[in-house]
């Protein structure tokens, strides 16, 4: 299997649980691991017969922006069978969501999900 990678994706996002936490959208960083049969987009050189990153990343950014969970762990989870729904090319994919902002004494808080297509 093939993977496409986007990494250090900046997102804003209505997320958290407390009242200060919803005042206005945060800041996180998703990267995310693709995996599908690139093989033929290989072959062809044609950007027909692979995955639209720009269209993944901008769906992402969308996604996120226009969620309202409380819990990194929802939005991840919801985002990854959103990408997993939206193109079907998809084998599986890894998501990584990060709220680096959200402790004074760590560089970053994260969740990580792995879900693959039941088609």
């Amino acid at each position: 299997m093939n993977k496409i990678h986007i990494e250090g994706l900046e997102v804003f996002a209505l997320i958290g649980v407390y009242d200060w936490e919803r005042d206005h959208q945060q800041r996180l960083i998703v990267d995310v691991e693709l995996s599908a049969d690139l093989s033929l987009a290989a072959q062809t050189d044609d950007v027909n017969n692979t995955l639209n990153y720009a269209q993944i990343a901008q769906g992402i950014s969308h996604f996120s922006a226009k969620s309202d969970y409380k819990l990194i762990e929802a939005l991840a989870s919801n985002m990854a069978d959103w990408l997993l729904q939206t193109f079907p090319m998809l084998k599986s994919v890894r998501l990584k969501l990060s709220k680096p902002d959200i402790l004074a004494n760590a560089k970053n808080v994260a969740v990580e999900f792995t879900k693959e297509q039941t088609l």
